[in-house]
């Protein structure tokens, strides 16, 4: 038996939109919202309780018709994430939950905000389109150069890190398929940093606080890595 977590999040993408969709409807709450959805590729076979990525944000789906589906936002996900400017009419990137057997042609991306960046530079670079981003708030240390991010759901390459900032590059696809054809400056975008990146991470903060306590350190190398399932 296969048990599937349904709160807001719980299941993997690769950040590679399927389309660009639209909000239809906005039900408001004290402090939450319910989305109604337009959309065709991601519903063709849809179900109920199944995750699908909305701007990178993790929802489970509560309820569908040919044309939509229906998800509720809880004030959690409100408070942060960019989710809570949409409106009706909004653009939208949308991309199913990774079923095994899948190419993952991104990056593991768990639909799980680390925080909103802001675009604060936006230029054409020959074929490209490089936008700059802020990332005040969000710790600098989920993130680094060549590395990958998730932005509003898009699996991009980081080009370059500068204090409480990043760069990515975009190609004229995804400028084209994606909300960031349509982002102005000023405008807010989900980010997630690398999940991978993070486990690393947290696995040498934890050992590095273990080497403290028993005042020693092991250093890394080759046969480390090996042992702790990093090889």
């Amino acid at each position: 038996m296969v048990t599937r977590f349904k709160e807001e999040g719980g299941l993997m993408f690769t950040g590679l939109v399927e389309e660009l969709a639209i909000v239809k409807k906005i039900e408001r709450g004290a402090a939450s919202i319910r989305l109604t959805i337009e959309a065709k590729k991601i519903l063709k076979d849809v179900r109920l309780g199944d995750s699908i990525a909305v701007n990178g944000v993790c929802l489970t789906v509560t309820d569908f018709t040919s044309t939509t589906f229906t998800a509720d936002v809880m004030p959690e996900t409100m408070r942060k994430t960019s989710l809570s400017i949409l409106k009706a009419g909004s653009l939208v990137n949308v991309e199913r939950a990774l079923s095994f057997g899948s190419r993952l042609g991104g990056h593991l991306v768990t639909g799980h905000i680390d925080g909103v960046g802001h675009i604060k530079g936006k230029k054409r670079e020959d074929i490209a389109v490089v936008f700059t981003i802020d990332t005040t708030g969000i710790p600098d240390k989920y993130f680094i150069p060549k590395g990958a991010v998730a932005i509003d759901g898009i699996s991009l390459t980081i080009v370059d890190l500068f204090p409480n900032g990043l760069s990515v590059s975009i190609i004229p696809h995804t400028f084209k398929e994606t909300t960031l054809g349509y982002k102005t400056i000023g405008d807010p975008v989900n980010i997630e940093g690398d999940i991978i990146g993070k486990y690393v991470l947290r696995h040498l903060e934890l050992r590095g606080l273990e080497n403290i306590k028993n005042k020693k350190d092991q250093g890394i190398s080759l046969e480390y890595l090996g042992e702790h399932g990093f090889l």
